[in-house]
């Protein structure tokens, strides 16, 4: 029998990594912005997101964007785990 996923475990792990990632994101467009809205063009294949971002972000936006990141990664991750244990 396969080794089975601790549900909880894995939705914190890619709660934290997401909450890390959009923290990095976050950093980077108060940093430099321009440059990282060219990047991220990059990983849409060339979409020119240029239109839609913000000139600036507000804090209290920021931090409700980091909570609803986490939030949904926790449901993602449990929710992986939970269909992966099923599958054995």
């Amino acid at each position: 029998m396969a080794e089975k996923l601790n549900e909880k475990k894995v939705a914190f792990s890619l709660a934290i990594v997401a909450g890390i990632v959009y923290i990095v994101c976050a950093i980077l467009v108060a940093i430099a912005p321009a440059w990282t809205v060219n990047t991220f063009g990059a990983l849409f294949h060339g979409i020119d997101i240029s239109q839609i971002a913000k000139e600036s972000v507000s804090l209290g936006n920021t931090i409700t964007g980091l909570v609803e990141i986490v939030v949904l990664a926790l449901i993602v991750g449990w929710l992986f785990a939970k269909i992966y244990n099923s599958m054995n």
